[in-house]
């Protein structure tokens, strides 16, 4: 199913023309704040489009991306990681479990559970990757090589961003 293509609404302007020059460069920060935040929200949610193909809801998504990209994590860590509660977290890992695509194992001690991907949860997440990377290079391939590169030198700036954050 192709993704359904939505018209982004125009951004709208946080500077008044009569602020001074100090405001209007705090403005001129949170204006672009404001366009890349709707931005990322709206890139997101095109990709995810492509997530439906793998039958898992998104929040189940979302935590075994976590598992598979960032190593084994206790049933606490991965509720810190997604923002949610360990009784909610509890609740998608049994839905993962039951897809055969997270495990539980005792860490050497026995005292901890460790939660980690099964190949066949790691197999789903690449492929999920993949189908998501595939979308968003037929649309930069849509580019003229001046605006790719454009773009991938505002992916340093954006990197620069997110370690600020």
């Amino acid at each position: 199913m192709p993704p359904v293509k939505r018209k982004i609404p125009p951004q709208t302007t946080l500077s008044s023309p009569q602020a001074s020059p100090e405001s209007q460069s705090t403005a001129t920060a949170t204006e672009v704040a404001d366009q890349l935040h709707s931005a990322a929200i709206h890139l997101l949610r095109r990709l995810r489009v492509r997530d439906r193909e793998t039958n898992v809801g998104p929040a189940q998504l979302s935590a075994l991306s976590v598992l598979v990209f960032g190593g084994p994590k206790s049933l606490g860590e991965l509720a810190d990681a997604e923002q949610v509660r360990p009784p909610t977290m509890s609740r998608i890992v049994a839905g993962l479990q039951r897809s055969a695509l997270v495990r539980r194992h005792a860490t050497d001690d026995g005292r901890r559970i460790r939660l980690e991907a099964t190949p066949k949860g790691v197999s789903l997440m690449w492929e999920a990757r993949k189908r998501r990377v595939e979308t968003l290079a037929n649309a930069v391939a849509g580019l003229h090589e001046n605006q790719r590169q454009q773009l991938r030198d505002s992916l340093t700036l954006l990197q620069q961003v997110m370690r600020n954050l």
